[in-house]
């Protein structure tokens, strides 16, 4: 507990705070480059930059781009980056085969990146919806999401992406049992240094439509998520789901959305003490970066704070859109 402060005037907090140099000796919270996982969206093509409109600053690359991409965020000293496919319609299907096809755009991706950086590394998503014709992170049936059919179809898609060079798989799809079958399949298949972060607690949240939009899943999606996602209003149940994953096999856990959740990441890192990670998603990005271009609030500030929350709150790690910006700022400042 803190000890009781002594009255007015012999404590004034205030002298804590007179200057840059003494808020600076005094911060309890460090935001560094070695906190920041950079999403990047890939599309088929070479030489292809498309924005994306509703993320600004935000943009799907082609596999060459997105190796140069690689070497920037590398010299920037950011750890990881994070890919995402915006998958042609005309090869995605209900039974999703595209996930697990060794030359889909993802695995093309990291196996260039890998011949050309070699200090950082590539997460990527464990999920249906980018191959699915229904949009779903599993197959669909009669309108129902199938959950021990789905983990499948999750192995085999794992495993092409341990193939293809990944250091870190991402499973989003919050099936049920998708963790143990992903690490009993890297194991098996002699994979035993690829690292799982779990998207444990992700929340049915209104807060990813950009990012659909940026993969290309808005208008494939039928219905919603909320038979897998988890409900907002529910605390206790993400601890349930992260000691699941924990007991699975997952190396490390992630919160998403971000800073609805707070409350979620302290919880979390309190309960269980291992590496937690926070998504600042689409929604959050998007939110900032629209009111700072209608000048209704300072973007580099509102960026900086948002950050500085997660770690606050108690997470080791965010993977956000904003990594190279920050990554930018924080080069410049030291």
């Amino acid at each position: 507990m803190p000890h009781p402060a002594a009255p007015f005037p012999m404590t004034r907090p205030r002298r804590l705070r007179q200057s840059d140099w003494m808020r600076r000796l005094v911060r309890e919270t460090r935001l560094s480059v070695d906190d920041l996982i950079w999403p990047l969206f890939v599309v088929d093509g070479e030489g292809v930059r498309q924005p994306i409109e509703s993320m600004p600053g935000v943009e799907r690359v082609s596999v060459d781009l997105v190796a140069e991409k690689a070497n920037e965020a590398a010299g920037l000293g950011i750890p990881c980056i994070a890919l995402f496919p915006y998958t042609d319609p005309a090869v995605k299907t209900p039974g999703a085969e595209e996930a697990w096809n060794p030359d889909n755009l993802v695995n093309r991706a990291t196996r260039e990146i890998k011949k050309q950086v070699l200090d950082i590394g590539v997460m990527l998503d464990v999920a249906l919806d980018p191959y699915n014709s229904d949009g779903h992170d599993g197959f669909l049936r009669d309108g129902v999401v199938l959950n021990d059919e789905s983990l499948m179809g999750l192995e085999k898609q794992a495993l092409a992406h341990a193939e293809a060079g990944a250091d870190i798989l991402g499973p989003s799809d919050m099936m049920d049992g998708r963790v143990a079958i992903i690490r009993q399949a890297l194991e098996a298949n002699d994979f035993p240094d690829v690292s799982i972060l779990s998207y444990a607690a992700k929340y049915a949240s209104a807060f990813y439509g950009p990012f659909r939009d940026a993969v290309g899943a808005s208008g494939a999606l039928k219905g919603d998520k909320t038979t897998y996602q988890m409900d907002p209003a529910n605390s206790d149940e993400a601890l349930r789901e992260v000691a699941i994953d924990l007991s699975e096999g997952a190396d490390m856990v992630m919160v998403k959305p971000g800073m609805p959740y707070l409350d979620i990441c302290t919880r979390v890192k309190r309960e269980f003490g291992v590496p937690t990670y926070a998504y600042q998603v689409s929604g959050e990005y998007a939110m900032i970066k629209a009111a700072a271009a209608n000048g209704w609030l300072d973007g580099e500030k509102a960026m900086l704070e948002s950050l500085a929350a997660f770690k606050r709150a108690g997470c080791d790690g965010i993977l956000t859109y904003f990594a190279k910006d920050v990554a930018e700022w924080l080069a410049e400042e030291s």
